[in-house]
Parts: structure tokens; C-alpha cells; sequence
């Protein structure tokens, strides 16, 4: 597992990296958070990201929802102090673990277990939620093809819906994609 310390405090990451090693991770990068360190970060493509930063401020945190998009991967920050405003931001920016106070390098390995862990169960979540918004998509545009196949050939809703899947059989193809072609056509017609 590739891990990135970014940190501008070379004692600070010291703990990290001592805390890393000693729980067996030995491909790790330490970086400042300076001048375009984010296309540094694109270039290693870490597996993880560990960020020690003593107070955060609103710019660290542009940083990070930069960070977030560009490497889509867990990312566990440490602070020295934080306020709820902090906290939520930092969330928003895709921060998987948040500690605040609590550099020591015996609980580095369990930080770094809970950043990749709510990060794949989030990452699980995105993916049902847009598999769910892809399905309203395809069952609206499929009732919208068979709406038009009523209205037009005077069939009834279970009637339609069995002419576009058998349409769909003969062709070889997705119903879906037989009702987007469907409703393309009747747009050019005027029929919609």
C-alpha cells in the first residue's frame, strides 16, 4: 500500500511515518503542502493520504476538495485543534477520518484502517445511489415510450410494454435503448 504524509512539519510526520513502519506499511512519501503538491499527489497515486496539519485553514481545505476529486481515495487528516465549522468542511472536502488531537504514532494504523473503511462503505453508497438514479432514468424513459406506443397504436400499458421488450429481443438489444430510439423517432415525427 502506497501511503502520502503531507505535512509541513518534518517532526510531525516523523510520528506518522515511525507509526506507519512499525504496523508493517513501508511504501510511504513525505510531502509538503506546498506549490502544486495536489499534481505531485496525482503523479505518486497513493493508495492513501495522510494529512498532519497543526490548525487548518479555509485554503488547507480548498486543498483538500482538490485533493478529493483529483485522487477519489481515503484520506485521514490530523489536527491540533479544530471547531464544528472545520469539522464539517472538512468532510465536505472528502476526509474520511478527522482527529483532532491525536498524533501519536500507536494510533496511526487504526486511523488509517477507519479512513479506508468509511471511504469504501461511502464509495459503496455512491454507487447504489447512482445505479438507483440510472434506474429512475431508464423506467421513466421506458414509460415514456410507452406512453407513445399507447397513444399511437392504441395499445394497452402491458401490451406496449411487451412490444418494446420483444422489439428489444429481435434486435439484440437493450429496451432501454429501444424506448431512447423509440422517443427519439416520434420526437422527429411530431409525435411527442
Amino acid at each position: 500500500m502506497r501511503i502520502v504524509i503531507v505535512d509541513d512539519s518534518g517532526m510531525r510526520a516523523t510520528v506518522l511515518e515511525d507509526g506507519l513502519r512499525e504496523a508493517g506499511y513501508d511504501d510511504i512519501e513525505v510531502m509538503v503542502p506546498r506549490g502544486g503538491f495536489v499534481a505531485r499527489l496525482e503523479r505518486i497515486s497513493p493508495d492513501v493520504v495522510l494529512m498532519n496539519l497543526g490548525s487548518p485553514s479555509r485554503d488547507t481545505l480548498e486543498d483538500m476538495f482538490a485533493v478529493s476529486r483529483a485522487l477519489a481515495r481515503p484520506i485521514a487528516m490530523f489536527v491540533d485543534s479544530s471547531d464544528e465549522a472545520m469539522i464539517g468542511a472538512a468532510i465536505d472536502a472528502g476526509v474520511s477520518a478527522y482527529v483532532v488531537d491525536g498524533l501519536r504514532k500507536e494510533r496511526v494504523k487504526p486511523v488509517l484502517e477507519l479512513a479506508i473503511r468509511r471511504f469504501h462503505a461511502f464509495a459503496r453508497m455512491q454507487a447504489e445511489r447512482d445505479e438507483a438514479v440510472t434506474a429512475l432514468a431508464e423506467r421513466k424513459t421506458i414509460d415514456r415510450a410507452k406512453q407513445i406506443l399507447m397513444r399511437t397504436r392504441q395499445l394497452a400499458e402491458p401490451d406496449a410494454y411487451a412490444l418494446l421488450r420483444k422489439t428489444a429481443m429481435n434486435q439484440g438489444r437493450r429496451i432501454i435503448d429501444v424506448a431512447d430510439a423509440l422517443i427519439t423517432a416520434s420526437g422527429l415525427l411530431g409525435d411527442t
